[in-house]
């Protein structure tokens, strides 16, 4: 396949710029937050499932086997949106991650809740097939806000997410919370019935050629590597905090409870108003810039988490840990996307499948190092993961120092 070549026709566009309704995009944002949503229950409750089924070593894995499974949904599923009917696949997706819910909800062992926990994962991808049909039904005036709205949806269920999570498992059970989680995933599918348009495929291109694709892309740009692999370093780096800090909270220090894990979840809806900011400032000085500054607050975080023990110092380190990775998010998309306009949502698929295996192996190895030296070399390994994404953010301007835009 030569790359060099338009792999997306005109002749196929999913739908004119006649933009879209106020009603409509409100409904976009509200299921892109209830569906990437999903991937955070189990956080909060990491602790009581264990309890539950006999403190089984392999239900610490609950959590790594969600992002495994959103990130192989984004790699195999993702570009099937520029293939198929996107308003069907919409739908689709979320029946199915109700039907995933309900066999977690119901699973015997904690191997069947590891294997529930990667369908889940897979079908929560739907969040990303919502974002690029929002930007194809905008105009190009109104496509920036329409992105950020549905964005702001997308954040708020991962934050959110958390402190749902938590009171429903302290106070009702884990089980509970997934069983919430089905009628949920079909009132969203319910609601992109009712508001989105049909879609063509924009693509000619066959299912096998648009994910070898992936390679070349991968292969052809620079800064589309380094963007992934930062990003994949900063959020394992912040799925090893969510991941461990129920079980933190819960030890000799503070006593604590999954319902108050979940409250730092409305602490670190700080992410939310990070985007919009970052673009500010990336419009000023440029995404790179932002991407240092994303990097450089990751690992303040994790210093504090480290140095002080107390809840003021979780809760300064929250703020400073989300507002970094969302910071760095909006900014390395903003440097993917200006790489191929022909290519956005394989880019995409790239650099999001890159950030959610860094996930799955940040939960897996702050898991390991709970277990090993407690909170303190948890610490360490977040800031070693902020340091890391820090250095390749180096290598790459010292190595392509003319295609960096800002500083």
């Amino acid at each position: 396949m030569d790359m060099t070549a338009p792999s997306i026709t005109a002749a196929a566009p999913a739908i004119g710029n006649r933009g879209i309704g106020q009603a409509a995009l409100l409904a976009m944002a509200v299921a892109g937050g209830i569906a990437v949503a999903n991937i955070y229950y189990n956080q909060p409750m990491l602790g009581i499932i264990e309890a539950e089924l006999q403190h089984q070593p392999i239900t610490g894995m609950v959590p790594t086997a969600t992002q495994l499974g959103y990130a192989l949904g984004l790699f195999l599923l993702l570009p099937l949106g520029d293939l198929i009917n996107r308003r069907r696949m919409i739908i689709g997706q979320f029946v199915v991650l109700a039907a995933a819910l309900a066999l977690a909800a119901l699973a015997p062992s904690a191997w069947m809740l590891v294997a529930a926990s990667v369908i889940v994962g897979a079908c929560s991808t739907v969040a990303q097939q919502i974002v690029p049909f929002a930007a194809s039904l905008a105009p190009p005036e109104k496509r920036g806000a329409t992105i950020g709205t549905v964005m702001a949806g997308v954040l708020s269920g991962i934050l959110f997410s958390r402190t749902l999570s938590g009171f429903v498992g302290e106070h009702a059970g884990w089980r509970d919370m997934f069983w919430i989680g089905v009628p949920l995933a079909l009132v969203a599918a319910g609601l992109m019935f009712a508001v989105l348009p049909q879609h063509r495929p924009t693509s000619t291109l066959r299912y096998h050629q648009a994910i070898r694709s992936l390679g070349q892309l991968w292969t052809r740009h620079p800064a589309l590597r380094a963007a992934t692999i930062i990003q994949a370093f900063l959020f394992a780096s912040f799925t090893a905090f969510w991941t461990i800090l129920a079980l933190y909270l819960e030890g000799p220090k503070f006593e604590l409870g999954a319902d108050v894990a979940g409250l730092f979840g409305i602490v670190g809806a700080v992410g939310i108003f990070a985007a919009p900011l970052a673009g500010r400032v990336a419009d000023k000085k440029g995404p790179h810039f932002v991407v240092w500054l994303g990097a450089g607050l990751t690992i303040a975080a994790w210093v504090i988490f480290g140095a002080w023990s107390s809840i003021l110092a979780l809760i300064a380190g929250v703020i400073a840990l989300d507002f970094g990775i969302q910071s760095a998010l909006i900014s390395n998309q903003h440097i993917i996307y200006a790489l191929d306009a022909e290519a956005r949502s394989r880019l995409n698929t790239v650099f999001m499948t890159g950030m959610f295996l860094g996930g799955a192996a940040g939960s897996a190895i702050a898991t390991l190092a709970w277990g090993e030296g407690g909170w303190l070399l948890v610490s360490l390994l977040g800031a070693a993961l902020g340091i890391a994404a820090f250095a390749v953010k180096l290598f790459h301007h010292r190595r392509s120092p003319a295609a960096v835009v800002g500083r």
